[in-house]
């Protein structure tokens, strides 16, 4: 969850290693820092800037104490153990027993990325050693440890190290005595190599996105890697210490995606960017096939009778979906479960389960757990749906869908969802076409509801003045309730996320036909009762439970479909949607209650990329 930039090179590296701190930025806000190796009168050094500030204030500080360097680290966090406070930030210097730590000039900077499982232990050790600990952090346990191993070798230390290490990783180091040297491994956390070609220059980082505009030429580290990187060039060797070779791809990551143009947030412009992404996603589907989900998709799904979706979050609530439709129009039984909680408990597994992950990164630890712990229980019909064609998911399933929403920032997943939906809707319809539940003309009936898909979200798009006029009465709210029944029930549980994971407002959400046996309780003037309501078989059913909150006092907001015959009356509400779009329908009611949310936290002054205490790639678990 936090973003690391390294690199070596024969010019002033720091300026890179900031401006790839800026686009890691959405992984981890909490605090920041680099670290550079630079000349002094007693020879090489380390020194650093933290920050628990943003990444724009580490620049200031940078640039204020004129710190460059040709090789250096940088790190951008997400707290996990110990406070959002400087002497927790990275990078961790190391410093050998004897004397006072903060008085001592340290000989190894490390930055880490996931959880380490024995860090007490590890600490035990170092402090009976005489290691004194400055900060509450797992990372500093590293930084010691290697310190311990280190006899004029960064590269045999490191190696050494990761071996005691229980738990996950991706870490950069660099050692006062090896200039121009950087060691990176992982092992459970993402960690890339970025090529500089012939200047004599390497990169690392979490994420290729850091690296957009400074090099296209990327090598992905499989579990266990630990990289050298000098400028004379690299070496990569596996958990075995053996040197290896691993693929170099060219990825272009798009500078461009981190920047607003028009829009106030990235949220804003990511909800906006909906059609397009939309659109992407479709854009190589010509029909309702197998291969859609990769070579020998087809011999899969015939050989499975029923799918178990893995997932956290939103992308839950997108398999939940997929639930409605896999069971109504395949006729195929489906389970979802909760990744972080499916791989810690007793199940029953099935040969012939497709397992299906879905992940916008993924590098979603506890999805990439609970997927291993399904395979290792004999189910091997495997299926991703991500949105990185390079990312840990896809390398370990057999299956994949490329989703092409495009790089997202903002925290509060939006694109990311809306295109995984349209995949799980193929993989339906897929499924319904090989169990002969979905004839030829029903085919090219769903095919030109998808094409036409990216204009009638426009056209909810289209509703934002009308939702901002809501959002003015949400701002002073402290709870909202949120209201669905069917495929549009794992919809409102999204809703009610997007508001409490931007705005800081309670929000629940329920099955409408669930009112009676509890949330009634809740109900009265203060409590925003949201309810979406489709023009489907439900909606004489939904209905009734609205009067139920009207009885009650409640106030309904309602975004209903244009034939629904719901008006604007006291206590209720009505936005219209342009048009009732059939099974389709969760992917347009999703988009305005993201505008809700959006525009009710604009309203409250939080900040909306950045949520407290929240960032973007849950890479620990």
């Amino acid at each position: 969850m936090c973003g690391i930039v390294g690199s070596v090179s024969q010019r002033n590296i720091v300026p890179i290693l900031v401006q790839g701190l800026q686009r890691l930025e959405y992984r981890g806000y909490d605090s920041c820092g680099v670290a550079i190796q630079r000349h002094s009168a007693e020879g090489m050094a380390l020194q650093r800037a933290r920050s628990t500030s943003r990444v724009a204030e580490l620049l200031f500080q940078v640039e204020h104490d004129q710190i460059q360097g040709t090789a250096g680290i940088a790190h951008t966090r997400w707290a996990t153990h110990g406070a959002p406070a400087v002497h927790n930030a990275h990078p961790h210097f190391s410093h050998g027993p004897g004397g006072h730590a903060a008085d001592r000039p340290g000989r190894v900077a490390l930055v880490h990325n996931g959880i380490i499982e024995n860090h007490e232990e590890l600490r035990h050790a170092l402090q009976a050693q005489g290691y004194e600990f400055l900060s509450q952090t797992d990372t500093e346990v590293i930084a010691h440890l290697i310190d311990t191993l280190y006899q004029g070798d960064l590269l045999v230390a490191v190696q050494a190290a990761v071996k005691q290490l229980q738990g996950a990783y991706a870490i950069a180091v660099f050692c006062q005595a090896e200039p121009q040297r950087v060691v990176g491994a992982r092992a459970g956390s993402p960690l890339i190599v970025g090529l500089g070609g012939d200047a004599g220059e390497h990169f690392l980082a979490s994420d290729a996105m850091a690296l957009a505009g400074v090099t296209d030429q990327i090598m992905y580290l499989e579990e266990g890697d630990v990289v050298d990187l000098q400028v004379r060039g690299l070496r990569v060797y596996d958990r075995q210490d053996r040197p290896v070779q691993r693929a170099v791809k060219t990825v272009h990551a798009h500078s461009g995606a981190a920047e607003l143009g028009p829009y106030r947030h990235y949220m804003q412009k990511e909800i906006f960017e909906q059609p397009r992404a939309i659109a992407d996603t479709l854009a190589a589907v010509t029909g309702i096939e197998p291969s859609l989900f990769g070579d020998g998709a087809a011999d899969v799904f015939q050989r499975i009778d029923k799918v178990l979706i893995l997932a956290c979050g939103t992308s839950s609530y997108a398999g939940l979906t997929a639930k409605y439709w896999l069971e109504s129009i395949a006729k195929l039984p489906c389970q979802v479960e909760v990744a972080s909680e499916y791989r810690y408990r007793e199940s029953v597994p099935d040969p012939k389960t497709l397992v299906v992950t879905i992940s916008q990164s993924g590098e979603t630890a506890d999805t990439l757990a609970a997927f291993k712990h399904a395979r290792d229980l004999g189910m091997q019909h495997t299926l991703t749906i991500c949105n990185v064609a390079t990312s840990a998911m896809v390398r370990e399933c057999k299956l994949a869908f490329i989703t092409h929403a495009g790089v997202e920032i903002g925290v509060a997943s939006t694109k990311a969802f809306t295109t995984q939906l349209v995949a799980l809707f193929l993989l339906t319809l897929v499924m319904a076409k090989l169990r002969g539940h979905l004839p030829t003309t029903g085919e090219a009936t769903a095919l030109r509801n998808l094409r036409h898909l990216p204009v009638a979200v426009q056209s909810v798009l289209a509703l934002e003045p009308q939702i901002m006029a809501w959002s003015e009465a949400f701002a002073s709210k402290h709870n909202a309730l949120f209201l669905g029944r069917g495929c549009h029930y794992p919809i409102a549980l999204e809703g009610a996320l997007k508001l409490k994971e931007i705005t800081y407002i309670h929000a629940e959400a329920y099955p409408a036909g669930e009112l009676k046996h509890g949330p009634l309780a809740l109900v009265d003037a203060a409590m925003p009762v949201v309810t979406i309501a489709p023009a489907d078989d439900l909606l004489e059913k939904l209905k009734s439970n609205m009067q139920e909150v009207r009885a009650r006092g409640g106030e309904l907001y309602v975004f209903a479909d244009g034939d629904t015959r719901i008006d604007n009356a006291e206590g209720i509400h009505v936005i219209r949607l342009p048009e009732h779009y059939g099974a389709l329908s969760p992917l347009l009611h999703v988009v305005a209650l993201q505008l809700l949310a959006y525009h009710t936290a604009c309203a409250r002054g939080t900040d909306v990329d950045k949520p407290r205490n929240l960032a973007k790639s849950v890479t620990v678990e």
